[in-house]
């Protein structure tokens, strides 16, 4: 028996109630089984019962073994000395207050559904992709469908989180905390973290002094990027060190170390060269583009105002010094996905809950629908299993499913989960 199995029982009140008493005899009438707490203290907040004639509200507490206890020293902390029932697979021994009266305990050891918990061991032993792989045609749709929006809305306050810590250390700076998120966007999986680094070495008000002038924003981001430290034979990017000698001067910039790119085993359209030269134009394009993002009401628009090009000379390279055949080097449609995805919807979402104001939230979420979904193996696989795969709002519900459940097993957290160990 596992206490997580037990919580379940509990908070769903999948159990025998019937002539439901405690340990000395007392009749007990569940009324609310109170909230779940998964932090510190005890397991259920506000739970409301009747023992005996007497009504009770406090919280409640899960051991498998009453014993547990005093294993976890709760007699010695005062945040359970307001504990109404105490609820045990197996009532091994009474359980005290700090005062000495007793806790009113409850014994479930023979009301739980022996199937119910043959059925969650399986789950927690099995070894396919996900636990409940040959099982999943049997879910009603509108329960995945649920499980889905729930989990969407929990990947994006996740990835909220992560804004809201970069706008404190930003003074609550929308446009600077954006173009730093962005920056780390450019870098995809491979080169995100030197991209962020590069973006916080160069705030995003220095690069607004030189808006005028595409060759001093690249010098400014390549020199601080750590590439413009060698010997350079083209007349561009000796032009492009000329510039940044005097602007780290005037700024007293310190760049970030050049052995942290990545070059290798990527297509040269990816090489980090070629999306410095790609943010560079975007940041010479977009005066405040954070607030034009916010205006952007249309998919279209979004993709228009980000979908930028580079200067003439990264037309014909990939690199310094190495001419190849002449290209443009726009962003491709899953690079711009990408970056909506995992940026601007993520921004837009947290902007709408930080100002109040729904529409942001909605537009977020209509973005997502909108947008293609990511192709990768694990999206790949979900659609072999024949769960919906339509857009990103439903990628990124499956990867949360993925990466935060299965993987896990944490399938009482699951509504597909639970509904299967219920009916299954």
């Amino acid at each position: 028996m596992t206490e997580e199995f037990l919580h379940h029982i509990w908070k769903f009140k999948l159990f025998d109630q019937q002539d439901l008493r405690t340990t000395t005899g007392e009749v007990v009438e569940i009324l609310k089984a109170g909230v779940h707490n998964f932090d510190a203290g005890p397991d259920f907040f506000n739970a409301q019962l009747k023992v005996g004639e007497t009504l009770w509200a406090g919280n409640a507490e899960i051991h498998i073994n009453a014993s547990d206890w005093k294993k976890h020293f709760h007699q010695q902390d005062k945040a359970y000395n307001n504990i109404v029932l105490h609820i045990v697979y197996n009532a091994d021994e009474p359980i005290y207050r700090a005062s000495g009266e007793a806790i009113p305990t409850i014994e479930i050891k023979e009301r739980i559904d022996k199937k119910l918990y043959q059925n969650y061991l399986n789950f927690k032993s099995n070894s396919d992709w996900i636990p409940c792989e040959k099982q999943l045609t049997e879910v009603p749709s509108l329960i995945i469908n649920s499980t889905l929006d729930k989990l969407l809305l929990e990947r994006l306050e996740r990835k909220a989180q992560s804004i809201l810590d970069s706008l404190k250390l930003n003074n609550n700076n929308w446009e600077e905390t954006f173009y730093q998120h962005l920056a780390r966007n450019f870098g995809f999986k491979t080169n995100a973290m030197p991209f962020e680094l590069l973006a916080k070495s160069l705030p995003l008000l220095i690069l607004a002094k030189h808006k005028s002038s595409l060759l001093q924003i690249e010098a400014m981001l390549f020199g601080q990027a750590g590439m413009l430290n060698e010997h350079l034979e083209d007349k561009y990017p000796q032009s492009l060190q000329n510039e940044y000698v005097f602007l780290k001067q005037k700024f007293q910039l310190n760049p970030i170390d050049t052995h942290l790119w990545k070059f290798l085993r990527l297509r040269p359209v990816n090489f980090p060269s070629v999306r410095i030269a790609q943010f560079a134009n975007l940041i010479f394009n977009s005066t405040h583009l954070f607030s034009k993002i916010i205006e952007t009401e249309s998919l279209d628009a979004l993709k228009l105002l980000m979908n930028v090009d580079v200067s003439e000379y990264w037309q014909t390279h990939y690199v310094f010094d190495k001419a190849s055949k002449n290209k443009s080097k726009h962003l491709g449609e899953d690079s711009l996905n990408n970056i909506i995805i995992n940026t601007i919807v993520p921004f837009l979402f947290v902007y709408g809950k930080q100002k109040d104001d729904q529409k942001y939230v909605d537009r977020a979420l209509a973005f997502l629908e909108q947008t293609e979904g990511e192709d990768n193996s694990i999206i790949n696989k979900w659609e072999s299993l024949k769960l919906p795969v339509k857009n990103a709002y439903s990628t990124q519900a499956l990867l949360q499913l993925k990466n935060e459940y299965c993987n896990v097993k944490k399938c009482l957290s699951c509504n597909i989960g639970t509904y299967l160990i219920k009916n299954s």
